[in-house]
């Protein structure tokens, strides 16, 4: 009789209830694993303690998965894991973009909608795709380290990318913080354009910004989720303009800069010599002065 090869798929979705169990039992089995050299397995106990899905890589066994069956040899076996949340939305999961952000192309000098920016369907699609991800990451943040002091950059999903100023604020802080992703992303499942109404929106979607251009460049923005393809557009993915058109300044990145520590608050001379005003983490959450605060009853997710 012939033999037949046959390839079997399946998919495991789990819930990681206890990080530092799962990087635990991860180093534990690096320790048990043979290496060609001492750097490598330095760099394998690295990778998990900064990356989940590495950690929880190693401990994923394909064969285990499998029951001995008689007259099946198996070959070889792989397995990959991956994050399933909005970059593995469901097209039932996905707003319509197309008809939320519906585009212009009549080309007309005169028509104001055609000269200026538009917020494509992908565009957004990648902005709302990306901005789940980081809440996510941002909650994760709150729920494992609570009040901690951000020491270990590498221990952070979320925080540890804010600027130092905020690395010493504690939970409830962080959890408003993450709730400003979900206010972009409603924003943007509300067909709007995602709107800064104070600093820590003004960040959150500087990140957004950030990671959604990786995200399309790696081909993990969400673009094969709807039930059609979105349509191109020569605005799509103009990440520069973007950031033009939807912050009124970038002045939250200089809190980025050593050089200029104290900038942050509104009594430091080059503060008021720019306009800047208060940028003190106390002062995040505080609507800008022409923007019309968020309702203060809308939930967190976690």
């Amino acid at each position: 009789m012939d033999k037949q090869r046959l390839q079997i798929n399946a998919e495991v979705i789990v819930e990681v209830t206890d990080e530092a169990a799962v990087r635990r039992a991860a180093l534990e089995a690096v320790e048990l694993t043979a290496f060609v050299s001492k750097a490598d397995r330095a760099k394998a106990r690295a990778e998990l303690q900064t990356d989940l899905l590495a950690a929880l890589q190693w401990l994923v066994e394909p064969l285990d998965l499998l029951p001995e069956i008689d007259g099946v040899t198996i070959l070889e076996d792989s397995s990959t894991v991956m994050e399933h949340d909005a970059a593995t939305a469901t097209a039932a999961d996905v707003p319509d973009f197309a008809q939320l952000f519906s585009v212009c192309r009549c080309g007309q000098p005169a028509c104001e909608r055609c000269s200026g920016w538009q917020l494509t369907p992908r565009t957004a699609l990648a902005l709302w795709t990306v901005a789940q991800i980081l809440a996510d990451h941002a909650y994760d943040d709150v729920i494992e380290h609570g009040d901690e002091p951000i020491s270990d950059e590498r221990e952070w999903g979320a925080f540890s990318r804010y600027p130092r100023v905020t690395w010493r604020e504690d939970a409830m802080w962080r959890r408003q913080a993450a709730r400003c992703y979900d206010d972009l992303t409603t924003d943007l499942e509300a067909g709007r354009r995602p709107r800064p109404t104070c600093p820590a929106d003004e960040m959150a979607l500087h990140l957004i910004l950030e990671d959604a251009q990786a995200a399309v460049a790696d081909g993990w923005a969400g673009m094969d989720q709807p039930p059609t393809p979105l349509p191109d557009h020569p605005d799509d993915f103009d990440w520069e303009t973007a950031t033009d058109v939807l912050f009124q300044d970038t002045d939250i990145l200089d809190l980025f800069e050593a050089a200029r520590d104290g900038i942050e608050n509104p009594d430091n001379e080059e503060n008021r010599a720019a306009g800047m005003g208060d940028y003190r983490p106390s002062a995040w959450f505080k609507p800008f002065r022409n923007m019309a605060a968020r309702d203060g009853r809308r939930p967190f997710r976690r």
